[in-house]
């Protein structure tokens, strides 16, 4: 919808919030008999045994960058690259190490599906472009955005098949760990799909959408070894795509730049002090710092770093220009494209097939039959 405003996408919850730090606060209950514990006291008592596990002095993966909000609270943003096992150990080293209290993926509501797929299934998915996938992807999009998201999917496949590995295991690997950290949540942190496409697209010219095109649909280049190990060390799809948008700022902008004001703002909504549990309404409120572990493609953990002690402002990123004159000239020609080739293969067909039944041996014989009709 023109000038259509999008709201931030929301957390994915795995179990209710865990404090940090706390636990001089926490009351001991281990000589309690578990059968007898209030709610509050088996909170107290999962809560500690999950503060025992926390390092304060956590030795991370050098992928990992820390941050510190204003009350106090911790960040831990992992940089990952979307093809790569190490990537994998890093989140669940990370994880394992601090104990969060929150952990946000680069993921939004779209593509959340992705956390509970087995790896052969995401495999198979990645590599099948199919009619429906790009039919789903125009109804969600619209025609020039779903175009544009099959396009980009076609250079996910290209790697996936050259590497033999489904992309997203990082962030898979993160849901399950988050799932076994007490009292844990677990949130969407990026931007929905559909908003960065239609941006995206509202950010090209019409030439600059027709190069684009052209240069994803005839990315074929081969994947070598040495490709798979730099893997490893950089984020192997962001580096292609920032190839691809290097000659186009815009795009560049959208994808990259406004997705990192998106994920930083994600970020520090968890990082939030966080309420200690009371046995009752008389005690006192005690508050917190939180533990956070952000997981992102490390091409974003630059641009966290740079905005993570600005004013954000996000109502702006999320809202959907209207289509400009070139953006609906666009999507006539290419509707008109569409439909004349429809037409020009159907008309080429039932020529094909009208000389097929022509030539049969009963065709030819009762046209024979007609014309001698005729001429009587």
């Amino acid at each position: 919808m023109d000038g259509e405003e999008q709201q931030p996408a929301h957390e994915a919850d795995v179990e209710p919030v865990v404090p940090s730090e706390a636990s001089e606060s926490v009351p001991r209950v281990l000589s309690e008999d578990p059968q007898n514990l209030s709610d509050v006291d088996a909170f107290n008592l999962l809560l500690e045994m999950k503060l025992k596990r926390r390092r304060q002095r956590p030795n991370l993966p050098r992928t990992v960058t820390q941050l510190v909000a204003e009350d106090g609270s911790r960040v831990y943003v992992v940089g990952t690259a979307h093809f790569s096992d190490d990537s994998k150990r890093d989140v669940v080293k990370t994880i394992r190490e601090v104990q969060p209290d929150v952990v946000v993926v680069e993921l939004c509501q779209y593509r959340v599906s992705m956390l509970k797929m087995d790896e052969s299934t995401l495999l198979r998915e990645a590599q099948e472009l199919s009619l429906e996938k790009l039919q789903q992807a125009v109804r969600q999009n619209g025609l020039m955005s779903g175009l544009m998201q099959m396009l980009l999917l076609k250079v996910s496949a290209h790697i996936t098949e050259q590497l033999g590995m489904a992309p997203g295991g990082e962030f898979r690997e993160a849901f399950k760990e988050a799932s076994k950290v007490p009292f844990c949540k677990f949130h969407l942190g990026d931007r929905p799909i559909p908003v960065t496409f239609k941006r995206a697209i509202a950010a090209l010219s019409f030439w600059q959408k027709v190069r684009l095109a052209w240069g994803l649909c005839f990315l074929s280049d081969p994947i070598s070894k040495d490709d798979v190990e730099r893997c490893k060390q950089k984020d192997l799809l962001e580096q292609m795509m920032a190839e691809m948008v290097g000659e186009f700022p815009d795009l560049h902008r959208t994808i990259v730049s406004e997705r990192d004001v998106y994920l930083t703002y994600m970020l520090r909504q968890a990082a939030r002090r966080l309420e200690l549990p009371r046995a009752s309404d008389a005690e006192p409120r005690k508050c917190v710092p939180s533990v956070v572990v952000g997981v992102v493609g490390m091409g974003h953990v630059p641009g966290i770093e740079k905005n993570w002690s600005t004013d954000l402002n996000i109502q702006e990123i999320m809202t959907v220009p209207p289509p400009s004159i070139s953006g609906r000239v666009s999507r006539l020609a290419v509707k008109a494209a569409f439909f004349g080739l429809l037409g020009y293969s159907l008309y080429w067909m039932g020529r094909r097939t009208a000389s097929l039944v022509l030539s049969l041996p009963a065709a030819q014989y009762c046209l024979q039959r007609v014309t001698e009709a005729r001429h009587k």
